[in-house]
């Protein structure tokens, strides 16, 4: 072998392997991929260079920059009298500078909403340009009022504490009220009252909606704690505006063979009272009974006085 052919393969011993593909692909087939691939990272580096000296100017801009007015939510219901937008980004202090190029600006807005105690949900939040935020908000829907010393307070189906302030008395008169319950909220609005019996009594009214005021009731009273083998219960009375006495039974939320479901009892009393022209009977209250029954009765108990009850 002559001295000229051993000193080439020394040449092409040294170049390494990596190298030598990246010369193949610059001199095959694959040279216009990686000048393709060449030409876009110096584009990009041109790019980012460039935005790195206007970048500020650019995010200084009012298009970029988010104000209270510019924040869309899901209008209110009827039952809330205030700004709850206003509300949340006072007590978030969410009112410094704002800009929709934070990529955590939907997270920390939908994190402010979902803290009000009248949101129950924070949906979508969608930004765009210029400066615009929407958040789909699924709002709580009061449905009675649990009578404490000194006034009502509004609760949801769930027994959480509503903000009291948006309900005029004669606002709160017309929702069913809930009497007899000795405890106070532990915590403030937007939490759970802690009380079972809030919770079973929110359910029952909950079960009437309308039908509640149709059938001129009064009042919801958990009367009688029962022992059973999962824990203690409740057994419910209400009363219409008149004294009638109406044995309901235990909470919607519990399972007791037997016992017929929430919407079932309303229908019976809807029933009852179409035939009869109100749930009072024709001296005046009586007792009836909707616990146990087929769905087409309902029990009148005329016979004695009605039991007193927590007003």
């Amino acid at each position: 072998m002559s001295a000229k052919k051993t000193s080439s393969k020394r040449k092409s011993a040294t170049v390494p392997p990596q190298l030598k593909s990246l010369i193949h692909l610059l001199l095959g087939r694959g040279r216009p991929v990686v000048l393709a691939v060449l030409i876009a990272g110096l584009c990009f580096g041109l790019w980012y260079a460039v935005w790195q000296r206007v970048r500020e100017d650019v995010l200084s801009s009012e298009q970029y920059w988010l104000t209270l007015e510019d924040v869309q939510i899901t209008p209110l219901p009827v039952w809330v009298h205030r700004d709850i937008r206003a509300e949340v980004f006072r007590d978030a202090s969410l009112d410094g500078p704002l800009s929709i190029m934070d990529e955590e600006l939907t997270g920390r807005i939908a994190d402010a909403f979902s803290m009000h105690p009248w949101v129950a949900k924070v949906g979508r939040v969608r930004k765009s340009h210029p400066a615009r935020v929407e958040v789909e908000l699924v709002y709580r829907h009061p449905v009675c009022m649990v009578q404490v010393p000194g006034g009502l307070l509004p609760v949801d189906a769930e027994g959480v504490l509503l903000p009291s302030g948006d309900f005029s008395p004669i606002e709160a008169g017309r929702y069913p009220r809930l009497a007899g319950i000795g405890t106070v909220p532990v915590g403030p609005a937007g939490t759970i009252w802690g009380d079972i019996r809030v919770v079973g009594g929110a359910e029952i009214a909950a079960a009437f909606g309308p039908a509640w005021e149709e059938l001129r009731l009064d009042r919801i009273v958990a009367s009688t704690l029962v022992d059973v083998h999962h824990g203690d219960e409740y057994l419910y009375e209400l009363f219409t505006k008149a004294g009638t006495r109406i044995l309901w039974g235990r909470a919607p939320g519990t399972d007791m063979p037997g016992e017929l479901p929430a919407a079932d009892k309303v229908a019976l009393l809807k029933k009852y009272a179409d035939e009869h022209g109100r749930l009072d009977g024709p001296t005046g209250p009586q007792e009836l009974d909707v616990r146990n029954l087929h769905p087409s009765q309902v029990a009148p108990r005329t016979a004695g006085k009605t039991k007193a009850a927590p007003r």
